[in-house]
């Protein structure tokens, strides 16, 4: 009764049954899971109880990743932003700082909640709680706002892909990024006409996007590119709750990106065959880390 399949639908649900775009997301997985809805919003406080430590971790301990190749960069960003040394303000810093964070806990094999990927699962929490906390909101509306970013997400994942493998990094961040422009612009009171315009604004300024991981690890260039991610989703909420909206809708907007990403040849999809994963720097690193490996596995 509450499926739905594009941001239409979804939309033409809402406005038929008179509910938020939130509430239509909360139905279709009470049916789904054949849960209450205090069961389906107990799993997502869960969840967000897992975006918020990963960004304390990732802020307060000193982590890397296994490679070597990341970590502290989350600190740093905040390290500067509490210091006054900031080119984009202090709001702006903290979400960058928080969306690292969240990205730096995953290469370091930390818990995170893939949304919708672990490649991409900085730029959701760091984007949305960032504002959500300025804004002194709710638990209740930032679980509200992600049931949103989780309702554009599946429309995603049906219509298209949110797969690097399939798609290429726009399938991941680029989704991601969608989602939480729309979660935002959905928290901050914004109506279904500006939070539609604010994920498709956000998915056609990454239309392309390639995946190109170095030593075919989700860590470079992919933790920076959250970062990027973020700046898009918020900058895409800015653009919508002005009353800036898209020219092409947002279905439209899925299905070019799943267009897109079935044209990108496969060395541009996760296989580390093409982009910066093969310059010469991407070539000698893959080499070190292979080299460090056999040395590893010699000693044991």
């Amino acid at each position: 009764m509450y499926n739905f399949k594009t941001v239409a639908e979804l939309i033409e649900l809402a406005e038929k049954n008179e509910v938020s775009l939130a509430q239509i997301v909360i139905r279709r997985e009470m049916e789904l899971a054949e849960q209450t809805e205090a069961q389906v919003r107990a799993k997502m406080i869960s969840s967000l109880e897992v975006m918020r430590a990963a960004i304390k971790k990732g802020l307060q301990e000193d982590i890397s990743s296994m490679s070597g190749l990341t970590g502290g960069d989350a600190r740093r960003i905040e390290k500067a932003r509490l210091a006054g040394k900031t080119v984009v303000g202090d709001l702006f810093s903290r979400a960058l700082a928080n969306t690292l964070a969240v990205s730096e806990v995953n290469a370091a094999m930390g818990k995170i909640v893939a949304a919708p990927t672990a490649g991409s699962c900085g730029i959701l929490p760091g984007s949305l709680l960032t504002i959500a906390d300025h804004n002194n909101c709710t638990q209740t509306e930032i679980v509200d706002a992600l049931f949103v970013a989780a309702g554009f997400g599946v429309i995603i994942a049906q219509q298209a892909s949110v797969s690097g493998a399939a798609g290429g990094c726009q399938a991941e961040c680029g989704s991601a990024s969608s989602m939480a422009a729309a979660a935002i612009s959905y928290l901050l009171g914004g109506d279904n006409k500006a939070i539609t315009s604010a994920a498709a604004i956000a998915l056609k300024n990454i239309l392309g996007l390639v995946c190109d991981p170095v030593a075919g690890l989700v860590e470079v260039p992919c933790i920076k590119r959250n970062a990027i991610g973020t700046s898009n989703a918020l900058t895409s909420a800015e653009l919508a709750l002005a009353g800036v909206e898209s020219l092409i809708p947002a279905d439209e907007v899925i299905v070019a990106m799943k267009k897109v990403g079935d044209a990108l040849p496969c060395e541009l999809k996760e296989t580390s065959l093409g982009g910066l994963a093969t310059t010469p720097t991407g070539c000698k690193i893959k080499s070190q880390l292979r080299q460090n490996s056999l040395k590893t596995e010699r000693n044991e």
